[in-house]
């Protein structure tokens, strides 16, 4: 019912990547090299980290792009990356704690962040049940299973604790839920637990509160919890329409907190201006377009959901943070995809974007059109 193109590929994301992801190589040296130097005495130390993480994450994109079969529909694949993704979530909280959180698995002095697997893992699993089920979508018990699966996910992410990407995966989830049937009174049930979750996480840490706090009210407390975001305001502001221009940001040299990974959107506006971050924006949309293309056209159900729900959690992600940086919400600790500083997420992205690059080169056959 379908047919296998090789090298037909959608040539405008795969273009969208490699811009985005060389861009993520200027802006990470920059942002980091001060405190590379501090740290570790090499100035190219955090992109030296990231060019491994996109090498490891490149040979995973070709890797899957070659695949013939349609991977993403084999249930031993799917099933299986979603135990192994719940194992390695289980197996954070036997690591040793970094940074008073259980978010990574450590080994021979490697770091892996499970929770970006999850945001696959989750979406081929919801591709692949819900295109099963479709004909039953519609009633609870079918639900029930997929529906235990996202909140167990979500919960060990909230636990490690993660709430930025906790709240993210759910509403990615959500979104396959609502684009494979799923109505929307049952979604709204679903949305009153999620809150009721989540609202009791939020009180259940007080500098989750203190962050809400410092984004509602920045000038009450400048120089405590609303530093980062008047910091990342500064940042974007003095740059202007053009920027200072490529390594003259004065933030990254200490006055801005994680200039290199949350936020590095807003080094971007100081040393590129209003232009640079609108371009890099315009990028994400149009990644956003060509995505929903390629589930629009992909041959199966399956394929259309995955190649929209990996798009979507890209494309969701990058506004999420760069709703941050410009201080529309509150800090979450959510990096911009391809260009923050970050190797378990660049690897996990890279890998989304080879499976929706892999499903662009698969086409209805004139067989399966009649």
């Amino acid at each position: 019912m379908e047919i296998f193109k090789p090298f037909g590929f959608d040539k405008t994301l795969a273009l969208i990547t490699f811009v985005l992801l060389g861009l993520g190589f200027v802006m990470v040296f920059s942002s980091s090299a001060v405190l590379a130097e501090e740290k570790y005495h090499q100035s190219l130390y955090f992109l030296i980290q990231q060019l491994i993480g996109a090498g490891v994450g490149l040979a995973v994109l070709l890797f899957i792009l070659s695949a013939r079969k349609p991977f993403f529909q084999n249930p031993l694949l799917i099933y299986g990356l979603l135990l192994l993704t719940l194992f390695l979530l289980a197996m954070c909280f036997v690591m040793p704690t970094v940074a008073r959180t259980n978010r990574w698995i450590q080994f021979f002095g490697l770091r892996f962040q499970p929770s970006e697997l999850a945001k696959i893992s989750l979406v081929l699993f919801l591709a692949f049940y819900l295109d099963k089920k479709k004909d039953r979508i519609d009633e609870w018990r079918i639900l029930i299973f997929p529906l235990f699966i996202i909140s167990l996910f979500t919960l060990l992410i909230l636990k490690e604790p993660d709430y930025g990407t906790a709240l993210l995966v759910f509403a990615i989830c959500a979104a396959m839920l609502y684009l494979g049937g799923v109505k929307l009174r049952y979604l709204a049930v679903l949305g009153l637990g999620a809150a009721g979750l989540f609202a009791f996480f939020l009180f259940q840490a007080s500098y989750r509160l203190e962050r809400i706090a410092g984004f509602m009210d920045p000038d009450k407390d400048p120089l405590g919890n609303s530093f980062q975001v008047i910091q990342s305001k500064l940042a974007v502001g003095s740059g202007g329409l053009l920027g200072l221009s490529l390594g003259q940001s004065t933030q990254k040299l200490f006055f801005l907190p994680c200039a290199h990974t949350d936020f590095i959107y807003a080094i971007l506006g100081e040393e590129f201006g209003l232009l640079g971050t609108l371009a890099v924006l315009l990028l994400f949309l149009v990644f956003l377009w060509r995505g929903l293309a390629i589930s629009a056209r992909a041959p199966t159900p399956a394929g259309q959901l995955a190649a929209a729900g990996l798009t979507l959690g890209i494309f969701v992600q990058a506004l999420l943070n760069i709703s941050i940086v410009l201080g529309l919400g509150p800090p979450k600790g959510v990096p911009l995809p391809l260009l923050s500083f970050g190797r378990s997420s660049l690897i996990m992205n890279l890998a989304a974007i080879g499976i929706i690059l892999n499903i662009s080169q698969r086409k209805r056959s004139e067989r399966g059109k009649r």
